[in-house]
């Protein structure tokens, strides 16, 4: 089913020759309510959502069930079904989940100490000055810092982090062999 149904279905009866019992299949909606956007009764006011820009349907998925009333619509699966696309704009961390900032940051150097400053800050939406202080145990509130999980405490995705795990052990990997080589070539 696709995102925002109505929406959809407003744009596929403005702006497609499908049939009522096509979008409604496709919208998971009884073809009379589809009948009713059609006459104008239903859906009033609703925006038509296109379902080709936000990668729900192919220009060629509409051409083909337009020339062939008896099949139906697919849905298109997503490339990345999972993970959002990279942000853009500095993470927020609201007001009430900022005093938990020092324990996620400490939860992450105990348990992923391959993890740089630089892959923390973007985890969590801190500056490094308090990693850092975190790290080198200077931080104002140090006694009552204790180690949380940043996922638990809702700071961070997991998928996010362990794509920066996995960033800081291929980096890592890749350290410890040009070490090795440089090594063996000063031999």
């Amino acid at each position: 089913m696709p995102l925002m149904p109505k929406a959809t279905a407003v744009w596929l009866v403005e702006n497609t020759t499908l049939t009522f019992q096509q979008i409604a299949d496709f919208c998971d909606m009884h073809p009379l309510e589809v009948q009713g956007i059609a006459d104008g009764e239903v859906a009033v006011g609703i925006m038509g959502q296109d379902p080709l820009t936000n990668g729900q349907l192919s220009k060629d998925e509409i051409t083909r069930c337009e020339a062939d009333e008896s099949s139906k619509m697919e849905l298109l699966k997503a490339k990345e079904a999972v993970a959002n696309p990279r942000r853009k704009v500095p993470r927020y961390t609201p007001v009430s989940k900022r005093q938990d900032r020092p324990n996620a940051i400490s939860w992450l150097i105990k348990y992923h100490p391959e993890l740089k400053d630089a892959q923390i800050s973007r985890l969590l939406g801190t500056t490094k000055t308090t990693i850092t202080a975190v790290r080198s145990r200077s931080h104002w509130n140090i006694v009552n810092i204790k180690a949380q999980d940043p996922v638990l405490l809702g700071l961070c995705k997991q998928i996010e982090l362990e794509a920066e795990v996995l960033k800081a052990s291929k980096s890592n990997k890749r350290t410890l062999k040009a070490a090795a080589a440089n090594a063996e070539t000063a031999e």
